[in-house]
């Protein structure tokens, strides 16, 4: 990736260009925060692909992301660019089926 500078610009393009956006502490292989661990395997279990950004790769990042998307903590899931919430909201949209419903709804738009 090129220079990131974390604006709302260049964050609402990564949730525009991508169906299922995870912003977490670490990555998926290597997660820094038990609630993003959560987030990620919930997120696998999913069968579907999905970005993860992690907002430890830069000190602005945190403060930037959850300005711009007026939501406090990490991790944040982001599903057709609409924020779902953290990863608590992420395992029970999943566990009612309600995430994949999302995700499937927006394959036939």
């Amino acid at each position: 990736m090129t220079e990131f500078n974390w604006t709302p610009d260049e964050l609402q393009e990564i949730v525009d260009d991508n169906r299922l956006v995870l912003f977490m502490k670490g990555t998926p292989q290597q997660p820094m925060c038990g609630f993003s661990n959560r987030a990620a395997m919930a997120l696998q279990q999913l069968e579907e692909p999905f970005v993860t950004v992690n907002v430890l790769s830069d000190p602005n990042a945190i403060p930037s992301v959850c300005t711009w998307s007026d939501f406090p903590t990490m991790p944040q899931v982001f599903v057709h660019g609409e924020l779902i919430g953290g990863s608590d909201i992420a395992v029970e949209m999943i566990q009612s089926g309600e995430l994949q419903q999302m995700l499937a709804d927006g394959n036939s738009s």
